[in-house]
């Protein structure tokens, strides 16, 4: 797809790299054919902490509940776990802006590319013509803070591609280019 089709399509033009070739961002060293990474809204940094945050408060109030209910006579253990629940609940809070920024797309000629992940990056390249169904489904959370997750279902059993944190809008439009892209892979196939 060229820069003119994606401006057509409301999409940005793709950027050229820098004139140093250096790589400006993690995840830049990938074949994005001079596209830049379009990333998700930072929102959704917001909701990716809480659900974090329910999950560990959730085993924390467990063992608490132990520590309380077990007597004088508990085992060293459940205080050891407490702690390291502490400690993953800190940690946690702290990586949840930076777990947000990794998070990014952009549409190929060909497929898009998908990519998350700060010390383990994931690229994933989604081929349009195997594309079988594109959802945008919200959660409460999400729809307070006027965001969807991008769901994609592919030939691929083992491809569970999820694009989260997109504006409601941004989702629609994305969603409605991918299954465009992909009627017209499947058509010439």
């Amino acid at each position: 797809m060229n820069d003119e089709a994606m401006e057509t399509q409301g999409f940005a033009p793709a950027e050229q790299a820098s004139e140093s070739g250096a790589p400006s961002e993690t995840g830049a060293n990938w074949p994005t054919g001079g596209a830049e990474w379009q990333r998700v809204s930072p929102s959704y940094a917001w909701a990716d902490l809480a659900l974090n945050l329910l999950v560990m408060l959730a085993v924390a109030a467990g063992l608490v509940a132990v520590l309380i209910f077990g007597g004088d006579h508990v085992p060293p253990p459940p205080y050891i776990a407490l702690s390291v629940v502490i400690v993953v609940l800190l940690i946690n809070a702290l990586l949840a802006f930076r777990r947000v920024r990794a998070i990014g797309y952009v549409l190929r000629e060909d497929d898009l590319l998908f990519r998350r992940g700060i010390l383990f990056e994931r690229v994933i390249a989604v081929p349009y013509g195997r594309l079988q169904l594109v959802d945008v489904t919200r959660g409460p959370l999400l729809r307070a803070l006027g965001l969807a997750t991008l769901k994609f279902v592919t030939a691929s059993v083992a491809t569970g591609v999820q694009l989260p944190g997109l504006r409601l809008e941004e989702a629609e439009r994305l969603r409605d280019r991918l299954v465009e892209l992909a009627e017209a892979r499947r058509s010439g196939l």
